[in-house]
């Protein structure tokens, strides 16, 4: 499924205006009304973003870090900075001033657009206002496919901001999932929980409706989840997306019918099957699970067409070239556990990851790209996932190193050593904790945490210890830690 040579993102998600222009596009869901976007609106403010930043005197190629929260103003700048051939930097809102100054070293931006009130970067870049983006319309800068087109950031296992570099063709590449997962139509209404700035909501929220002609449904900043399904009824939502932490939330209060609601997509970290049938129960529907990273978005899911068996994640969409290998890089046969592996040949495999100092590569084992991710595939295709093979956190739907969590306590008063891990308190629900020696009280290192970590970096729960295990070699055993706080539990 190679894109054409001669191919924009930008173009291709906002087909559509052309021949449908009057069409709802996105619309922004409030408590009380809400804020509509048509097709041929929307094209008209990217055309005028692009035409804003040509204005700055930008050179071609500069990056441009985003700094935006949970508005339009969000995909008007991401589309309108590609558009005037530019590189956006996609960033989270939530990030503090000292977070986002590591991903600024990772990946020197050239200008930054921001909301009042989100913390910047300390880098010499220009700041412009939102107000950037009401320019004179300017066409889309010519591209092909293989481009660099946008920047999005992961922690890695160091706790290092990485840049993931990804290509015009990446959004190509996710026509994979319109049946892979998504069981997508044009007269599809979707609505997604997450911000705007999580990969996660841009591509499954956004870009991927409006490339197939459907309505975005976005709820409003400062939205509280637990009300979604009230909304996804006033909205004739078709299609409802988030993590699994959504559902939780939804089923712990009377959720009201959602008669237009088809099914249910969940990502950013495992489903439980308890809670997928518990969902089932309740709403009629069936939630399709897909698994996926930064660095090619998904490429394993069940759908509509075909659900994932029960214990499973889902099979390898169309079009995907996947593996299975051992420690060593050699194939597994069937129904062992290894690591998964996607072939450097996939249109939405990144195509570079830049860490700090510039240097960008593509770490390839046999030709393939290894993903972290332990799964063992069944006879019948369905693969069984078995977790992550590095230390990389999930919880929330968000994927943390635990050395950036770790790294941000460095210097807490009474605190002498910690380790950041998920526990799950119950078989549904897994959250953020830090264990730690010293005579801190859980109350001082949540203050702490707070300046220096975003919300959904910060340990929910805090668990003094003796001391942390560690190996002969003075390695953290994180194993030997879990099962000590299971034992104390």
């Amino acid at each position: 499924m190679q894109a054409p040579l001669h191919f924009n993102l930008v173009e291709h998600v906002l087909a559509p205006a052309r021949h449908d222009p009057d069409k709802i596009a996105l619309a922004i869901l409030g408590p009380a009304k809400a804020e509509r976007w048509s097709y041929g609106r929307l094209a008209e403010a990217v055309a005028r973003a692009a035409g804003g930043l040509q204005s700055t005197g930008l050179t071609p190629g500069a990056q441009v870090m985003l700094r935006l929260t949970n508005s339009a103003n969000f995909p008007l700048a991401f589309l309108g900075t590609i558009a005037a051939g530019y590189i956006p930097l996609v960033s989270s809102a939530a990030l503090t001033s000292h977070e986002v100054t590591r991903l600024a070293e990772a990946v020197v931006p050239h200008a930054i657009i921001a909301d009042p009130g989100v913390a910047l970067p300390d880098h010499a870049a220009p700041v412009f206002g939102t107000e950037i983006l009401q320019g004179p319309k300017v066409a889309p800068v010519r591209r092909l496919s293989d481009d660099l087109a946008y920047i999005v950031f992961t922690s890695g296992t160091s706790g290092q901001p990485k840049a993931v570099r990804h290509a015009h063709r990446a959004i190509w590449a996710r026509g994979m999932m319109v049946d892979g997962w998504y069981g997508l139509r044009p007269t599809d209404r979707v609505l997604h929980a997450g911000a705007l700035n999580w990969t996660y909501t841009l591509g499954t929220g956004l870009l991927d409706p409006w490339a197939m002609g459907a309505t975005a449904l976005v709820p409003a900043d400062g939205t509280d989840p637990a009300t979604l399904g009230l909304l996804a009824k006033r909205h004739d939502a078709t299609i409802l997306a988030g993590s699994p932490g959504l559902f939780r939330k939804l089923l712990a209060r009377d959720l009201p019918a959602m008669p237009k609601l088809r099914h249910a997509l969940s990502a950013g970290e495992a489903l439980p099957p308890s809670l997928r049938a518990r969902w089932r129960e309740a709403t009629g529907t069936d939630i399709h699970e897909a698994l996926g990273m930064s660095e090619c978005s998904t490429f394993l899911s069940g759908s509509p067409a075909r659900p994932a068996p029960d214990g499973c994640i889902g099979y390898a969409q169309e079009g995907r070239n996947l593996s299975v290998f051992d420690d060593d890089g050699a194939a597994v046969p069937d129904g062992t556990v290894g690591h998964l592996a996607i072939h450097r040949s996939d249109p939405g495999l990144t195509c570079g990851i830049t860490a700090k100092g510039g240097q960008t590569s593509l770490p390839l084992t046999n030709g393939h790209f290894v993903t972290g991710d332990l799964v063992a595939r069944r006879p019948d295709g369905a693969y069984v996932y078995h977790g992550r093979a590095d230390d990389i956190l999930t919880a929330g739907g968000f994927r943390i190193a635990p050395a950036e969590i770790e790294a941000a306590f460095d210097g807490a008063p009474g605190l002498t050593e910690c380790a950041a891990l998920t526990i799950r308190p119950n078989p549904e629900t897994t959250i953020l904790a830090l264990a730690y020696a010293g005579p801190a009280t859980e109350d001082a290192l949540a203050a702490y945490a707070e300046p220096n970590l975003a919300k959904h970096k910060r340990p929910r729960v805090y668990l003094r210890v003796d001391a942390l295990p560690r190996g002969g070699n003075g390695k953290l055993n994180r194993r030997a830690l879990g099962a000590i706080l299971e034992e104390s539990s």
